[in-house]
């Protein structure tokens, strides 16, 4: 098992999270505390996650946490998505983050799909 931090799918993620941490400088001061720490504290949920997938021994833990990523991925794009339509965001940032969450989105499906085929049958 290798670390969880010379995983691609954390490596993504930690770049999530420093696009996050990009953004809430961005956002106007009536929103910064509620959307940007909302978004960051998902990105900082997420890395832990998968961290925690990495760690499970036992393939109903790691489908767990993986899909507990899926489930943090799918919020930041709701989030995202409506500091994007309030122009809070430039699109520039919208792009990347999307990006970001798309690459995570295959990269955690791809994980879960080949634990689930690893997991024994009931």
């Amino acid at each position: 098992m290798a670390l969880h931090t010379s995983l691609p799918i954390y490596a993504t993620g930690g770049r999530l999270l420093t696009l996050a941490i990009r953004m809430q400088v961005q956002l106007p001061r009536a929103v910064k505390r509620v959307l940007g720490d909302q978004v960051t504290t998902h990105c900082i949920d997420m890395l832990n996650a998968m961290a925690l997938a990495n760690a499970s021994m036992r393939p109903v833990d790691r489908t767990r946490q993986i899909e507990r990523v899926l489930e943090i991925q799918r919020a930041l794009q709701v989030l995202l998505r409506v500091c994007f339509d309030e122009r809070f965001i430039s699109h520039k940032l919208w792009g990347e983050a999307t990006q970001l969450m798309d690459s995570i989105g295959k990269q955690a499906g791809g994980w879960l799909k080949k634990t689930s085929n690893r997991a024994p049958a009931a």
